[in-house]
């Protein structure tokens, strides 16, 4: 007389489970970031200790130099990449005048020009590439490095 019922325990309710998957969805589609280039160089930066970090990426060009991946295909050689291909040092100025021509005006003088090098690369190459940037009147350029420990 005085014994207890048991209630069967309700199923749990999936009603929300849509929601959850389209809202987990839209925050990886929002804070993903595509790649932009396929390197086709190897790339291990130097190290530096005084390093600041870019303000506006979007006004900055890159130009990769460093011994290619496919090493039987292309050799040992250092060589340089712009956006998806592998490019000679003539390559360069109008390379730099296409990224131009694309911004606004305004934006000009405040293109950067960042040259990610392989820590192993010569400066022979890098100051070729240097003195095709000052004939395309890029001046402005930065060195992409990773931060290093202070020797002492």
């Amino acid at each position: 007389m005085f014994a207890k019922k048991k209630k069967p325990t309700p199923a749990i309710s999936t009603a929300s489970l849509p929601d959850i998957v389209f809202m987990l969805l839209f925050f990886f589609m929002v804070t993903t970031v595509m790649r932009e280039v396929d390197l086709k160089v190897k790339l291990s930066p130097p190290e530096a200790t005084e390093v600041q970090k870019l303000e506006n990426k979007s006004l900055v060009d890159y130009v990769y130099i460093g011994p290619p991946m496919d090493q039987k295909k292309f050799g040992t050689e250092p060589r340089i990449q712009l956006n998806d291909d592998y490019a000679t040092i003539s390559d360069i100025r109008p390379f730099i005048e296409a990224k131009r021509a694309t911004r606004d005006e305004q934006l000009i003088p405040k293109l950067t020009t960042s040259l990610k090098v392989d820590k192993e690369t010569k400066m022979g190459i890098i100051s070729d590439v240097k003195q095709e940037l000052r004939k395309a009147q890029a001046l402005k350029i930065n060195y992409s490095s990773r931060e290093g420990k202070e020797k002492k």
